[in-house]
């Protein structure tokens, strides 16, 4: 403490002064000596330390005033506009290797990044915030510290997280997760520029995670994807699930709500699947599941919206549409701002040919030094919100404590050829290795370069994992057999085709499957049971099109869309078997599950053939 009255001002002091954790001060002691500050900001939960912080990204030029009230833009460095998947690193003793997870020696690792972080914030503010992951004061609580010295990370996690200074001093022994993050030297636009030292560096045995020479939110933003790499590995521990999913409810009949989690990999409709037009909005992105009471209850881990804006317009998004035209306090990253006024990608309205965007000044047909046409925005453009802008947010549930009972989750991907639309798995053991842990997903040429190439990722957490991936399964069906009753596992598919390339369904069509979804929890639709799992019958599928759209569905459609395809799934059990018996170390309930679909499978196919229609099951 002695220490830190000589570097902190008497008005932050105080501030410190009320909490009484040892390992927090000895924490926030070593990195303002390592980092070496010319001044500390310690911000509660007041808006007075949050206007400060706001202000001060305007200011240094991390943030730019917009035309409409309350909103900014933030730019990052032209080659910092993603993960960086190269320079993230989970230390393990040892240099321990895990399956499709990049690791580092420990002590190398903490060696390289103190070097690098030693007076990186001479002459600049660091900024000392306090937040919880769940809700605060709940079973969900995970309190946590960021340090930081760029205005704009600070700024966008008090606009995406609880704020839990209050929970600091009211419970002063409490453990807490721990990041680190430092900008680095900045170039003339403010943005981070010694990327060749760009660092994320993820220590599970202290629970601390560090970022460094990065602004990009994805990196630099602790409570998101680098504590997520901490929540996982403690769930593991202590038998719960933290999950890459969205947590969204549905409204069935007589003011009924069920609720769903939801695990979809890029660009395969997680977004659009939990801002569905008449359905109940309550996170975007990460969940908390835990028992409670025999019962799979489950959390929004964040208070806001970091969400890829590309493609976001009017007619499909109106939700989003209506908050981003609104003057809230709104972050948008990596857009064209033409006179004072965000533009982005495929938005649906005419977007002017110059302007300022993530590479600086910016005309139609600018290249950069690799010959590349610069779009108007980045592809990985974003916007930051809270969610309490939302017409569609279930405010009650995003606040409830011990969460929300879940009724079902969902796991997608992108699949021209292979799964049904919807699929409702046998019982928890069946959903968990053929629904979540068999996830594969189609790249498409827009984003990766070649088109349809399968990629695996199991619950859509690949990237993220910080644990072996055989640990992660062995305890997700553990938390399954302590449950007195569980959520129905479901698999979507929005993406199939025909033959001749045309899609099968409609954008819109999820909503009809999200119905079905809530009456099958409730015992309300029949099914028919196929070898993959429970189909649903084409009379309740009729009836919600009906309902719903006041659109026919016909039986010829149904066909279409629910045949069992069954060299396309033979196939994929095969990849997905090697992929784990390759891996080892997996649950032996893995490959039991593998092989009885096989077997189910290959018994329909000597009745019915290789494509097998519904009807064949009723």
């Amino acid at each position: 403490m002695r220490y830190l009255r000589e570097k902190l001002s008497d008005e932050q002091f105080k501030k410190l002064e009320k909490l009484k954790n040892d390992e927090l001060m000895c924490f926030l002691e070593k990195y303002i000596a390592v980092c070496s500050p010319s001044s500390v900001f310690v911000v509660t939960d007041s808006e007075e330390d949050a206007l400060y912080v706001r202000n001060k990204a305007i200011i240094e030029r991390e943030e730019k005033l917009l035309t409409m009230p309350g909103h900014t833009v933030h730019f990052d460095n032209y080659y910092d506009q993603a993960r960086d998947k190269e320079h993230t690193y989970v230390l393990t003793e040892d240099g321990k290797k895990l399956p499709y997870i990049k690791t580092m020696d420990r002590e190398k690792g903490l060696r390289e990044i103190h070097e690098i972080l030693l007076d990186i914030m001479e002459g600049k503010e660091m900024y000392i915030l306090f937040f919880s992951l769940g809700p605060k004061d709940s079973p969900f609580m995970l309190p946590a510290v960021q340090i930081t010295d760029s205005p704009y990370v600070a700024h966008s996690e008090l606009m995406l997280y609880r704020r839990a200074y209050d929970e600091f001093v009211k419970n002063p022994d409490m453990e807490f997760l721990k990041f680190v993050h430092a900008e680095g030297k900045l170039d003339e636009r403010r943005t981070s520029k010694n990327l060749d030292k760009r660092r994320i560096m993820i220590d599970l045995e202290d629970n601390i995670a560090f970022a460094v020479n990065t602004q990009y939110a994805g990196n630099t933003i602790g409570l998101k994807k680098p504590a997520f790499r901490l929540t996982i590995n403690k769930a593991l521990k202590e038998g719960w699930l933290s999950e890459h999913m969205f947590l969204m409810g549905v409204n069935g009949p007589d003011g009924r709500v069920s609720y769903f989690t939801g695990a979809f990999p890029s660009m395969c409709g997680k977004t659009s699947t939990c801002m569905v037009v008449g359905e109940r909005l309550v996170g975007d992105d990460l969940s908390f599941i835990r028992d409670i009471d025999g019962e799979a209850r489950a959390v929004n881990v964040e208070y806001g919206i970091f969400g890829i804006i590309q493609g976001v317009n009017k007619k499909d998004d109106p939700y989003i549409w209506e908050v981003l035209h609104s003057p809230y306090e709104i972050i948008f990253s990596n857009v064209l701002v033409h006179e004072g006024k965000p533009y982005w990608n495929d938005m649906g309205e005419e977007i002017p040919c110059e302007g300022e965007n993530h590479r600086g000044k910016w005309w139609c047909g600018k290249k950069d030094e690799d010959g590349n046409e610069i779009p108007p925005s980045h592809k990985n453009a974003r916007f930051t919100a809270r969610l309490k802008y939302f017409p569609n947010l279930d405010a009650e549930a995003l606040d409830a404590k011990n969460g929300v009972k879940l009724a079902g989750i969902i796991y997608g991907g992108r699949d021209s050829d292979t799964w049904p639309p919807v699929c409702e798995a046998f019982n928890w053991e069946h959903g968990v290795v053929m629904k979540g842990a068999s996830i594969e997903s189609e790249t498409t040429a827009a984003t990766l370069g070649k088109e349809g190439v399968r990629k695996y990722n199991v619950m859509s957490i690949l990237d993220f994992l910080s644990v072996h991936i055989g640990d992660y399964l062995d305890n997700y069906l553990k938390f399954g057999k302590q449950l007195r009753s569980h959520p129905k596992i479901f698999a979507v598919n929005y993406f199939l085709r025909d033959k001749d390339g045309n899609w099968l369904n409609s954008k819109l069509d999820k909503k009809i499957w999200l119905k079905w979804m809530d009456l099958r929890v409730h015992g309300e639709a029949g099914t028919i049971e196929t070898p993959i799992g429970y189909l649903p019958k084409y009379e309740d599928l009729a009836r919600l099109f009906k309902e719903v759209f006041n659109k026919e569905y016909t039986k010829e459609d149904y066909e279409k869309q629910f045949t069992i395809r069954v060299p396309e799934l033979l196939s994929k059990i095969g990849r997905i078997r090697k992929i784990y018996w390759d891996m080892g170390d997996v649950p032996e309930e893995v490959f039991r599950e593998l092989d009885a679909e096989e077997k189910r499978l290959l018994d329909a196919r000597k009745k019915h053939g290789d494509y097998i229609s519904p009807y064949s099951f009723y």
